[in-house]
């Protein structure tokens, strides 16, 4: 066995100067930054006030008309850590949240994209989504899925202003450099199935209790999911509590694909969970990450010890790897809505989740929005 050469402190300098000028690496110097023992991120928990995000929504329906201004009417949710690191329009390291306003007579044309899409309405009715030619009339609470590289496109019929969360898988296409765009030639897809085919055929297939999954699938055949039948579900676990309560989320229910029993999109999970008045979930953490909406209710959710009060029409951000744990605060029922990343760490096999060893964590500080 030969002896360690020994060189002086120069000598090493200008090999480690030398091996960085050829854009060469020690691994012995590197590899707890590579290969960390458990998920590092930069992604920051963040709240945002429905009150805040609708003004800004509601003044660009004044300045700006979808299809001749924009491509599309949105606000988005925007990471403040993220943009930091020059990620613009990323919620989470992998998923996009925008807020979209239709204003009534108004469209939006045409388009399809690699990124898949989940629509979830927060307001208004008589506006449809139509996805491959199929239209979907959207109502509070209803759940669209517009999977990739599906055409799809929206119109306001009725006399409100229509406004709903656009959910996509951004961050996680352009990481992977596989992102694609195409507005349709003609403007509008050609009308073909009868309105709302799917959403009435396979309805009563399209919810099963969180953790239920048989399996990961392809997109569902499903374009709308209906808020009356996701309540219905969930009201009708709680009559069997010990069966269906999940100790991190309540009483949940994720969004399926009816003919494989995975995820209705082949990226982006979807789950509705429901809180009963002073329910106190226990606290863990996943390698997930999710943002959430309000649908109703009023209470507060801790992660990693800090508090983030929530009521009707809040959006949070969960970051990977985030210890966390909701609490209904109000007298009747809260709902939360939430879509995620999970069915690609599934199919990666790099899901992986954890309870917390105390049950509960100690809260340290309280969030308050803001610049």
């Amino acid at each position: 066995m030969s002896k360690k050469e020994v060189i002086t402190d120069t000598e090493l300098k200008e090999y480690y100067d030398g091996m960085k000028n050829s854009y060469l690496g020690p691994l012995w110097y590197d590899l707890g930054h590579m290969v960390t023992k458990e998920p590092v991120h930069d992604v920051e928990p963040y709240l945002w006030k429905w009150k805040t995000i609708r003004d800004y929504v509601m003044k660009a329906g004044e300045i700006l008309e979808p299809g001749k201004d924009a491509e599309r009417r949105v606000v988005y949710l925007q990471n403040p850590n993220l943009l930091k690191h020059g990620l613009v329009g990323y919620g989470t390291h992998t998923l996009y949240a925008g807020i979209q306003l239709l204003l009534p007579g108004e469209f939006a044309p045409s388009h399809h994209h690699s990124q898949g899409a989940i629509r979830f309405i927060i307001e208004g009715s008589g506006a449809y989504t139509a996805v491959n030619g199929e239209k979907v009339y959207m109502e509070r609470g209803d759940m669209i899925l517009t999977p990739a590289w599906t055409w799809h496109e929206h119109k306001h019929e009725g006399t409100e202003p229509m406004i709903w969360l656009d959910g996509l898988d951004v961050g996680l296409v352009k990481n992977l450099a596989a992102s694609f765009f195409e507005p349709y030639e003609n403007g509008f897809y050609p009308e073909q199935p009868p309105e709302n085919y799917s959403t009435e055929k396979f309805a009563k297939g399209a919810f099963v209790p969180k953790g239920k999954k048989e399996k990961p699938g392809y997109p569902s055949p499903i374009i709308g999911y209906k808020w009356e039948r996701a309540k219905y579900v969930l009201e009708q676990m709680s009559k069997s509590p010990k069966e269906n309560e999940d100790p991190y989320d309540g009483y949940a229910i994720e969004y399926i694909n009816p003919t494989t029993g995975g995820s209705a999109d082949e990226r982006i999970g979807s789950m509705m969970q429901r809180l009963l008045p002073n329910q106190h979930t226990k606290a863990h953490r996943h390698v997930h990450s999710a943002i959430y909406h309000v649908l109703e209710g009023k209470g507060y959710t801790v992660i990693n010890g800090q508090k983030f009060e929530w009521e009707r029409g809040d959006f949070f951000i969960l970051p990977p790897w985030s210890w966390h744990e909701h609490v209904n605060e109000g007298s009747e029922d809260a709902y939360l809505f939430s879509f995620n990343d999970k069915p690609v760490m599934d199919i990666l096999g790099l899901e992986y989740e954890e309870a917390h060893p105390e049950g509960h964590q100690k809260i340290e500080k309280v969030f308050t929005p803001g610049p």
